[in-house]
């Protein structure tokens, strides 16, 4: 077997440059970095309308992302100021503008504590009819079942409520069991009951509605 030794002397050693060798090499190094020197010279003359145009185009879009994000976050800051205030104030009128003035749940919510102030059933009707959102759309309907649920008939009342005869409603459990009370209500024992007994049976039922969807089978 050949020896470590035996092996390195196989090894071709690095051969040491000479001044001459130095010389050239830096030379090299300096025609390189002239030729790119001048490429790059060419280049920036050739395109500099363009480069000046999509630098300038990158930082207008940074500015304006950041100005909209302040404005934004500005927007949010004032409405929950207003909203806190009106609150505070018990102020219905304040709230019911600043449902106008802004969206999604936030006017849905500032509307439903309109109504809760000063009870006015058509700040009801607007959220049930033109609300945002499904939930507070939802949450108004009930509130207005109650209201106007005795001069309803049960099947009416049944198929008003009917957009929440779904599991994806969070209010589907009250809805049915406002139903089936109001077919109790009527004498309609037999409707009621088939409704009863759906929600006692159903596991993910509500502790509270199956209680008294019980009691009042």
């Amino acid at each position: 077997m050949t020896s470590i030794l035996g092996r390195k002397k196989d090894l071709k050693q690095p051969v040491k440059k000479t001044r001459e060798d130095y010389a050239e090499d830096a030379l090299y190094r300096e025609v390189w970095e002239d030729v790119n020197n001048e490429k790059t010279e060419q280049f920036l003359k050739k395109y500099w309308r363009h480069l000046t145009a999509a630098v300038l185009g990158i930082m207008i879009v940074v500015c304006v992302i950041q100005i909209g994000t302040r404005i934004y976050n500005s927007s949010r800051m004032a409405t929950a100021a207003v909203y806190e205030e009106a609150i505070a104030n018990v102020d219905a009128n304040a709230l019911a503008n600043l449902a106008k003035d802004t969206g999604g749940a936030t006017s849905d919510l500032a509307l439903f504590q309109a109504y809760l102030i000063d009870k006015d059933v058509k700040k009801l009707e607007t959220l049930a009819n033109k609300g945002h959102t499904r939930d507070f759309q939802d949450l108004a309907r009930l509130h207005l079942a109650s209201i106007n649920g005795d001069k309803m008939e049960a099947t009416e009342l049944e198929k008003y409520l009917s957009d929440m005869n779904t599991k994806k409603s969070p209010f589907f459990y009250t809805a049915r069991l406002m139903v089936a009370q109001k077919y109790l209500a009527v004498g309609d024992a037999e409707k009621a009951n088939k409704i009863l007994d759906e929600i006692i049976n159903d596991k993910n039922a509500p502790a509270s509605i199956s209680a008294t969807a019980q009691t009042l089978r």
